[in-house]
């Protein structure tokens, strides 16, 4: 059990970049160089002051040729990359600082090293390290590769130059994640219906057998299970209603930033906000809460804050004042932490309102949990006919639709429908025949929609039980019937079969979807997790997909093959 407890990504990430801040050949004040991916991987964990108070004087990219400092030493953590190494090779050409430590994010082939060797004709090389930290660490049991364009590697153009480097990326990025907790897999098994699973799953093979790093000493490794986001396009599409899943959908969640530039009255201070769980402790509690539980704890923190502030303005006497001062800071961090999630949570409020998310969102978890075939088409015609609602929106419905009632062959009557809507162009349209052609139902595993009549039978259960404010939750993502056969022992082998090691029952669980994962997935792994203390799950993906971004990648690959 206390084994299973030490899965957590974010624990691992921070265990890596406090050996670089603290590690004793570097010492002292030192400069910090980093190239795109991995400004993101410490970002996530560590925030610019938490960085700076570890004695760093300066944060610079790779390959910024600013000024030498031949004073300060500097701490180098950049992936393994071609473009690294020769970035790395120019700076060792003039060195600008006195020493370089340099930390890879991921395990530094051979040749590269050797070309680093060198280079390092001043010998100011002091060390180089692998520490694999090469994934953005979202929460403890929730990690993304930030990469886009992983779902084209479940289409054709997956043998192409730059498919070949994004399934690299999701390979290494598998590994890495892997390293980080120290893990070897048990066994690894894919989806059956994916090649690009499969191809993974190879590949990872070949890299643990023949790289002896993975020799971790434990009896025991985790199930590695390799999913397609084919296979479920379901989630993807869906208006989420838990905090963190909400602000992603209607606000875009990037890096722990969120955007309110746009919101109406917003001040000049929050039109960026961090949404961090490693510093934001509200954000941390509540970012699974539901929409209407969120608003009750947003109102409790403004009462408590409320509260500090009345006590704050009774300063009467000198000791007042110092103790006054003594608070200040914690103070204004509560300030600036009650108006974010104030300001953020009227947002949320604003769109779901202005954008009838309540109604769109009925009939999104309708067809996603129930075959009523007639009733569906009427209501989704009923919300075409609506102006109120986004055209957005309306399109996301409409997929949903095509993908429940395909073979109702109604494609040609849906986007004329769609034709008819203002604002809405025939490159949109056309992502009516892309999501087929993705994942219609000769393309995905079966079993998006359950099986036969007790699947709906206990839905339907659950939904009298769990009452009628779920009415916009009941969906189900299939990664949630899947890790519930994990933990019975009954993943059947002809839909996830083994590509290495001998089945067991597993205490751990890596579940890594190409093409993305979703917020709503991540939620359901949380769940997973608090309500199975015998099991952990982590849960990756390539990216992580609100409908905006799904949508994007799928009209993209759908030009790229026609």
């Amino acid at each position: 059990m206390a084994q299973v407890a030490k899965l957590d990504m974010i624990t691992a990430v921070r265990n890596y970049m406090d050996k670089i801040m603290t590690d004793q050949m570097i010492g002292g004040m030192k400069v910090l160089l980093l190239d795109p991916l991995t400004t993101q991987v410490a970002s996530m964990v560590y925030s610019q002051t938490q960085i700076m108070e570890q004695e760093v004087y300066l944060v610079e990219p790779l390959g910024k040729r600013n000024e030498a400092i031949p004073n300060l030493k500097a701490a180098v953590f950049v992936q393994p990359t071609d473009e690294n190494i020769e970035l790395l090779i120019l700076e060792l050409h003039e060195p600008r600082f006195s020493e370089y430590h340099i930390f890879f994010s991921n395990i530094l082939p051979q040749d590269l090293l050797s070309k680093l060797a060198k280079a390092d004709e001043h010998e100011v090389v002091k060390q180089v390290q692998e520490y694999y930290a090469d994934f953005l660490a979202v929460n403890g049991d929730f990690f993304q590769l930030g990469i886009d364009k992983s779902m084209m590697l479940s289409t054709t153009a997956a043998r192409t130059m730059e498919s070949n480097s994004i399934f690299e990326r999701n390979v290494q990025g598998v590994l890495s994640g892997l390293l980080a907790l120290k893990r070897r897999p048990s066994h690894i098994r894919y989806a059956s219906h994916s090649e690009v699973a499969r191809r993974i799953a190879a590949e990872v093979i070949a890299q643990i057998e023949r790289d002896d790093v993975f020799d971790f000493r434990r009896q025991e490794g985790p199930l590695l299970l390799l999913l397609d986001r084919r296979d479920d396009p379901i989630t993807p599409l869906l208006t989420q209603w838990t905090y963190q899943a909400m602000v992603h959908e209607l606000l875009g969640l990037n890096n722990n930033r969120v955007s309110l530039a746009g919101a109406p009255g917003i001040r000049k201070d929050l039109e960026e906000v961090v949404l961090s769980i490693t510093s934001d402790k509200f954000f941390a509690t509540n970012r699974f809460a539901n929409f209407g539980d969120l608003g009750t704890a947003v109102k409790q923190m403004l009462d408590e804050y409320q509260s500090r502030a009345k006590m704050n303005e009774n300063i009467q006497s000198v000791e007042d004042m110092q103790h006054f001062m003594e608070r200040y800071p914690a103070f204004r961090s509560q300030s600036l932490n009650v108006s974010k999630h104030v300001a953020l949570m009227g947002e949320l409020a604003r769109l779901v309102d202005k954008c009838m998310l309540l109604e769109v969102s009925k009939l999104e978890q309708e067809i996603s949990c129930s075959s009523d075939h007639s009733t569906h088409k009427a209501e989704l015609f009923e919300i075409f006919a609506n102006p109120k609602i986004h055209v957005g929106d309306k399109l996301r419905l409409a997929l949903l639709y095509v993908i429940r009632y395909e073979k109702e062959n109604e494609i040609k009557e849906i986007k004329t429908a769609l034709s008819m809507l203002p604002g809405l162009s025939s490159e949109r349209i056309e992502l009516v025949d892309a999501i087929l052609s993705y994942a219609g139902e000769h393309k995905r595993a079966p079993g998006l929609f359950g099986s036969g009549v007790m699947s709906l039978l206990q839905r339907t259960v659950k939904s009298a039980i769990s009452g009628v404010e779920n009415v916009y939750t009941q969906h189900q993502p299939v990664l949630w019937s899947i890790l519930e056969s994990i933990a019975k022992g009954k993943l059947k082998d002809s839909h996830y079969p083994v590509a290495w090691g001998s089945v067991t029952r597993p205490q751990e669980v890596m579940v890594f979807i190409v093409g993305g994962a979703t917020y709503e997935e991540a939620t359901k792994v949380a769940e997973f997790n608090t309500a199975n203390p015998t099991m952990r799950v982590i849960l990756g993906g390539s990216c992580v997909h609100n409908s905006q971004s799904f949508m994007g990648e799928l009209e993209e690959n759908y030009k790229s093959v026609l």
